[in-house]
């Protein structure tokens, strides 16, 4: 399958530079690019449905409600 998205001219670059540092395609950079960045989306879909908002609440409970230190603050 083929699709033609625009990106701005230094994302090319970066991506032609490693392109020519990995002797690959451009487009097998950006597939690759892709690929992993989906990937990560599904971990992170994964890794939210064991999640508890029960538990998220409990443990916030668990955190003293005072202000926080000078050297906290930003």
């Amino acid at each position: 399958m083929s699709v033609s998205v625009s990106i701005p001219e230094e994302l090319y670059e970066k991506a032609a530079a490693i392109a020519r540092a990995q002797n690959v395609s451009v487009d097998e950079v950006f597939a690759s690019a892709f690929a992993e960045h989906l990937a990560a989306w599904e971990r992170l879909k994964e890794r939210a449905a064991r999640g508890s908002r029960e538990e998220f609440f409990a443990v916030l409970d668990k955190v003293p409600d005072v202000e926080p230190s000078p050297e906290d603050r930003i």
